[in-house]
């Protein structure tokens, strides 16, 4: 299979085969908290502490999260796909007993794997999506196994050995 024109369905099953964590990105709009889920994530460098996640220029949030100065990336417990598949639809619909603001008015999950607030550093137009590179100001975990997508369904992480 060749990737282009005709063959997304096939190219994007070839990239299905490749687990990911899922996260969801928050950010404080002009109309409030904002969130969008989103699975293309991954480390960038160690020192300086910076990740990168990529924004669908699809998504009617696109603009707001590519000019969001300050985040939070919420990678989700194993429990969150209905968290998921919200966000992923919708940014908007904060239940109070899911969400908290920190002291810059970010809002943030109270439940994650793990959260990182970031800083952008720095956007790379990216075909149809942007890559948007963050330093991490802090980082934190919680001990609950990680949500994982693969194959267009949702699971859960099951060490070997």
């Amino acid at each position: 299979m060749t990737p282009g024109a005709g063959n997304g369905r096939a190219y994007r099953d070839v990239l299905g085969r490749y687990p990911t964590g899922v996260t969801i990105v928050t950010c404080q709009g002009p109309d409030g908290p904002s969130a969008i889920t989103a699975n293309s994530f991954a480390s960038v460098s160690l020192d300086p502490p910076l990740v990168l996640w990529c924004p669908a220029k699809a998504s009617r949030r696109y603009d707001l999260f590519c000019a969001a100065q300050d985040y939070a990336i919420h990678i989700l417990a194993e429990d969150q796909a209905a968290l998921s598949r919200q966000y992923a639809r919708a940014g908007h619909g904060f239940p109070p007993e899911l969400w908290e603001t920190d002291t810059n008015g970010l809002p943030r999950l109270t439940r994650f794997a793990a959260r990182l607030t970031c800083r952008r550093v720095a956007l790379h137009e990216a075909g149809d999506h942007a890559i948007v590179v963050g330093e991490v100001l802090m980082a934190e975990t919680q001990p609950v196994k990680p949500l994982v997508f693969a194959q267009g369904g949702y699971g859960h992480y099951a060490p070997h050995g």
